[in-house]
């Protein structure tokens, strides 16, 4: 594989130059969790480079991922084999991809130019992994204020940033607050609470929206009914990815729920059926005459009689 060609950024990162001075690297790598971190190493000055070397950082010592070199070539060392791969080589510009990060990926890495003859060039790159789950939008309404209560909900690593949002021209927040729970895993959740004034029950449209330190955003939006009545006190309307998602999940049980009761009457009904048609079947047999079989006196036994017969004619 060439080198030469610039390498797309897939994750975030600030490039900065090395401490020598003479390599352009990321500063920070920014991955999701289970996804892929890019890092990238370039010599901003063409130098004599005998072997480009990987290394992960660790508090009590470094271990050599990869390296790479014109009489070897590419080769990953086999602690790292399916995990760490070269996404282009090259003595002058280099990159590697981590395959599925994790939290424990987290560390950071070095580049070594082993060069001649000013000898090894090196800069480093931390990475740092970020976790996000889907936000949860509840509206509430108590039964001591007609105003609804909103909430968002986030959880992810580092802690998000949640914002309600409120489009609607007359519809303002108070009694707002925002409270973070760190989790036993790392994650933080984050719970952003207002109370609606302005509400006048005509169908307003709220929102959320969630940041990660990564620049990823997401949104989504619930329309509080336009009836109070159709909304009993204390109820719970609940967003979760995208609004019209709690009918489709209600339409979907309902159809289940029908088409698993058909099947059950169908299957009771033919028991009933091969049951019933087994009863008839033992009752005729019951009710069938026996047939008595007609004997027949052999003829053998005929003659016999009549011989007997003149036989005492003849005595006589």
């Amino acid at each position: 594989m060439a080198c030469g060609g610039a390498v797309p950024l897939l994750l975030l990162g600030l490039f900065h130059t090395g401490l020598t001075g003479m390599i352009q690297t990321q500063q920070t790598v920014m991955a999701a969790l289970g996804q892929e971190a890019l890092f990238n190493c370039r010599l901003t000055q063409s130098k004599d480079v005998l072997q480009v070397t990987w290394q992960r950082l660790l508090p009590d010592e470094e271990k050599n991922l990869a390296t790479y070199n014109k009489k070897f070539g590419a080769k990953v060392n086999p602690p790292f084999q399916g995990k760490v791969e070269f996404e282009s080589v090259g003595l002058q510009n280099c990159s590697i991809v981590i395959r599925k990060v994790t939290t424990q990926d987290e560390s950071c890495y070095r580049c070594l130019f082993n060069t001649y003859p000013d000898g090894a060039l090196t800069a480093r790159t931390c990475l740092t992994v970020y976790e996000q789950y889907e936000p949860v939008l509840h509206v509430r309404r108590s039964n001591s204020s007609e105003e609804p209560l909103v909430s968002c909900s986030a959880t992810g690593r580092p802690a998000p940033a949640v914002t309600l949002v409120l489009p609607e021209r007359d519809l303002n927040s108070s009694q707002s607050n925002t409270v973070w729970v760190t989790n036993p895993n790392g994650t933080v959740t984050v719970t952003a609470t207002a109370t609606l004034s302005g509400f006048h029950g005509n169908g307003t449209r709220v929102g959320c929206e969630v940041r990660l330190s990564s620049g990823a955003v997401r949104k989504l939006f619930t329309t509080i009914p336009k009836d109070n009545q159709s909304s009993a006190a204390g109820s719970e309307i609940e967003s979760g990815m995208d609004e019209g998602s709690f009918s489709v999940t209600v339409i979907s049980v309902v159809t289940a729920a029908v088409v698993a009761v058909v099947i059950i009457v169908a299957v009771v009904c033919i028991i009933l059926i091969r049951k019933r048609t087994k009863n008839r079947q033992q009752e005729d047999k019951k009710k069938t005459p026996v047939t008595l079989k007609k004997i027949d006196v052999p003829l053998i036994a005929q003659e016999n009689q009549q011989m007997r017969h003149l036989q005492h004619i003849g005595l006589d």
